[in-house]
């Protein structure tokens, strides 16, 4: 079966020890996300297609912030409350900075690629970790647990390049693989 085309344009997050002991301690349950796969999300851009994602990239701005040093905050649950889909850190220091940057140009990527305008607010998160399909409730329960536990108050991370992301050739080993990055 294909796997259906994914793209997105993000800003790579640089996972050196806080993530790798972080994610020792995930409990059962949960896909966690490779290091070279953790990203703050600017624009999705869906299955638009590699022509039309390379459109985008193209098209893109210069990034308003230029490079940025940001903190890390809390781990929370994003999607549908009842069934949530992914665990994600949110930024603390700089969070204002980054959300109003993906507001100011995440539209300009949409529209070069013809993609779904997504009309929610930016939130600036870092995911982390998805449940499983088939996660048990008793899992999904342990997992929020897990995260409400993180403490990554003291983790700061620089963003220094925009990237365009597409699914990796082998989802086992890595979610994401980047096609293309300049540095901001």
């Amino acid at each position: 079966m294909a796997v259906r085309p994914n793209w997105f344009v993000g800003l790579p997050v640089l996972a050196n020890h806080w993530f790798e002991q972080m994610v020792q301690g995930a409990p059962e349950g949960l896909t966690r996300f490779n290091g070279s796969d953790l990203h703050l999300t600017v624009a999705f851009l869906g299955a638009c297609g590699e022509e039309a994602a390379l459109r985008a990239w193209r098209a893109a701005p210069d990034w308003p912030t230029g490079a940025l040093e940001v903190s890390l905050g809390a781990v929370v649950p994003m999607g549908n409350p009842q069934r949530w889909s992914a665990l994600s850190v949110l930024l603390e220091d700089g969070r204002e900075e980054v959300e109003a940057a993906i507001g100011q140009c995440r539209h300009l990527f949409w529209e070069a690629a013809g993609a779904h305008l997504d009309r929610r607010p930016p939130k600036a998160h870092v995911t982390l970790a998805r449940p499983l399909h088939d996660a048990s409730a008793e899992q999904r329960q342990a997992a929020l647990t897990w995260a409400a536990a993180l403490d990554l108050s003291r983790v700061r991370v620089e963003l220094t390049s925009l990237a365009l992301y597409t699914w990796s050739n082998d989802r086992r080993a890595r979610q994401f693989r980047i096609l293309e990055r300049r540095a901001l």
